[in-house]
């Protein structure tokens, strides 16, 4: 029985961990999702997060990718009420979900190189093109900054793919 225990103090090791607190990098995705969530113009009430889903976190020599998923939730307040803590959710009303994903380059006070933000109803982020483009995009932003892109010209690849073995 003494084998087993590793494993498991492991595991709940990882949730808590999961659970307890997002990077600082991750902490300014969020903040910089509900900045621009606001700015909209057909958004009326304050939103507030709820919760903070799939962060993925990758760094390389051009900076670090973050890509996250917040699920807000309406308050009763507008979204200039200038006491936020104090607004209650409305739990019935619509919970939008904003996709995000920014690089940032590797200085002490990292700057965002690239970003992309799709905020909507978590169906409507769900449809397959929409997903799709999502990821392309995604992908588009973390590739910001390095600087390996310059040898991957159009039609390299097809014409190395096309060499016998």
């Amino acid at each position: 029985a003494a084998g087993m225990r590793f494993p498991l103090a492991l595991c709940l090791g990882l949730v808590a961990l999961a659970t307890a607190s997002q990077s600082p990098l991750q902490r300014r995705v969020v903040k910089e999702v509900l900045e621009y969530f606001h700015s909209r113009s057909n958004v009326q009430f304050f939103f507030k997060e709820q919760a903070v889903e799939g962060a993925v976190e990758r760094e390389d020599p051009s900076g670090t990718f973050v890509q996250l998923r917040v699920s807000l939730v309406q308050t009763a307040c507008g979204k200039r009420a200038p006491r936020r803590q104090n607004c209650r959710t409305l739990e019935n009303r619509r919970k939008p979900t904003c996709l995000a994903c920014y690089k940032f380059d590797s200085s002490d006070v990292p700057k965002v190189l690239d970003k992309y933000q799709n905020c909507g109803p978590s169906h409507h982020l769900a449809v397959k093109e929409i997903k799709h483009r999502d990821e392309a995009e995604c992908r588009a932003v973390e590739e910001a900054g390095k600087s390996v892109d310059v040898l991957y010209l159009p039609g390299m690849y097809a014409f190395s793919k096309g060499l016998p073995a």
